[in-house]
């Protein structure tokens, strides 16, 4: 999958001001996009996700037109086909286990699900092995079992691409490495591409195949063998 990143966007609040530069590309099925807080990694998720939108240039992915400023393209979330677990999983904590996986997929009030999307839901929690607990409430899991939920959830509807937001930052040090481990394999057993947060270099061996870094708000592509983004000779990602 071919992902085409060229946006600019200034925020300003209290008095202060940011501004993120993004130019990158990546044909690879792991991405990384790397650097330390407050650099620009999540706006740059939001605006792949169409939770913001950027003031101008555009996203493309496989060709197709996410954000295109010129052109008058802003495709909602729902038709950007993309499974997106936030770093805190965002879990809706009102709502079953089952509840929450199942959440993308109803349509209409009250929620139901048809034959087939019940079908997907109870495949896609054997498989993360969520389905114990199906009828658990999420402040009775596990931080493990809540990242799982969450990415049953993300994965259910079968998207084009998973964004995931720092999806090891809410763990602690013990559990953090085995559930690493846990993403590679959940992520190579549904074969889906990917896009993932980190400030952490633990992260970069296993799901790095192309890294881009952010530093103040600007992002360059670099080697994922990297361990930081100063100490490396960075070849900018130029605008398509």
């Amino acid at each position: 999958m071919e992902i085409e990143v060229c946006i600019r966007k200034r925020l300003v609040a209290n008095g202060r001001r940011f501004d993120l530069a993004v130019d990158f590309a990546s044909a690879t099925r792991r991405l990384m996009l790397f650097g330390p807080s407050g650099s620009g990694k999540t706006l740059t998720l939001s605006a792949l996700a169409g939770l913001m939108r950027p003031d101008s240039r555009f996203i493309r992915v496989d060709g197709r037109a996410f954000f295109d400023r010129a052109a008058g393209v802003n495709l909602p979330v729902r038709q950007r086909d993309i499974g997106l677990v936030f770093q805190d999983y965002a879990l809706f904590p009102h709502l079953r286990v089952e509840e929450n996986v199942a959440f993308g997929l109803y349509r209409g009030w009250p929620f139901r699900l048809n034959r087939e999307s019940r079908r997907r839901v109870d495949a896609i929690m054997a498989r993360l092995v969520v389905a114990d607990f199906a009828r658990g409430y999420p402040h009775e899991l596990s931080g493990g079992q809540r990242q799982r939920v969450a990415l049953a959830r993300a994965l259910v509807g079968e998207p084009q691409l998973l964004l995931l937001d720092e999806p090891f930052s809410a763990l602690d040090c013990t559990l953090r490495d085995r559930l690493r481990r846990e993403l590679q394999r959940i992520v190579g057993e549904f074969d889906v591409p990917t896009v993932l947060i980190s400030h952490d270099p633990a992260d970069l061996k296993l799901f790095g195949e192309t890294v881009v870094c952010f530093d103040g708000g600007i992002a360059t592509t670099a080697q994922p063998s990297v361990r930081s983004c100063a100490p490396f000779g960075l070849r900018t990602a130029e605008c398509m």
